[in-house]
């Protein structure tokens, strides 16, 4: 992922309250059911720092999350790096209340580009991976516990 490329953006909605979806991207014994299982703590506060690694074939990439900007119900906003590498990204998850159901907007915008010999880095991935976090894990994850 460059930073010349357009933000990665994907929408879902979900057929639960918006209490519903903020809790399962803020809470962390919800966010390891559907995002990395090895979260250790997460609190939506701005100031929050959490680290994690994930393992990616041969390579293990140290996630370093620090949260910058917190609206509860309606925003959350991470700056996203990765040990090791250079890199630097914002990750933003919005909620728009619709009727009874909640639209989530992943934008991830990238500050300075990520190596370009590292195939997990390429914004196809990127793209692939919100892909299936949102749309099919965190979607799964709210339709058989909501």
């Amino acid at each position: 992922m460059k930073d010349t490329n357009e933000p990665i953006v994907v929408e879902q909605t979900f057929h639960t309250s918006i209490n519903n979806v903020w809790n399962a991207i803020t809470e962390a014994d919800q966010m390891r059911k559907w995002f990395f299982e090895n979260i250790e703590s997460f609190k939506p506060e701005v100031g929050f720092r959490t680290q994690f690694s994930v393992q990616s074939q041969d390579r293990s990439f140290l996630h370093l999350w620090k949260l910058t900007e917190v609206v509860p119900m309606k925003k959350i906003v991470y700056n996203w790096k990765y040990g090791g590498y250079s890199g630097d990204s914002f990750v933003t998850f919005e909620l728009f209340e619709q009727e009874k159901q909640t639209m989530l907007r992943l934008t991830h915008e990238v500050m300075e580009s990520f190596p370009k010999d590292i195939p997990e880095f390429s914004r196809d991935s990127g793209i692939e991976g919100w892909n299936y976090f949102i749309r099919n894990r965190l979607k799964d994850y709210l339709e058989k516990n909501s």
